[in-house]
């Protein structure tokens, strides 16, 4: 798991990233999870209608391919 503060410091570049894999989020909703893992997979879960476990291994394995 990502350090929640490198993720916060690298977040703003990569809400693009996300924007991407998510398009159903919006940008505003991005930046607000700041990154973080729970808030970021909680908006997942809600806006595509899936289970709490795919939302968070989608949600890892995007933070882990910020290699932070």
């Amino acid at each position: 798991m990502p350090n929640v503060d490198a993720v916060k410091g690298k977040w703003k570049q990569q809400v693009g990233s996300a924007k991407v894999i998510w398009g159903k989020l919006t940008d505003d909703e991005l930046l607000r999870s700041e990154g973080h893992e729970e808030k970021l997979t909680g908006l997942v879960e809600e806006r595509y209608a899936i289970s709490r476990a795919e939302a968070k291994k989608q949600v890892n394995g995007f933070l882990d391919k910020m290699k932070v």
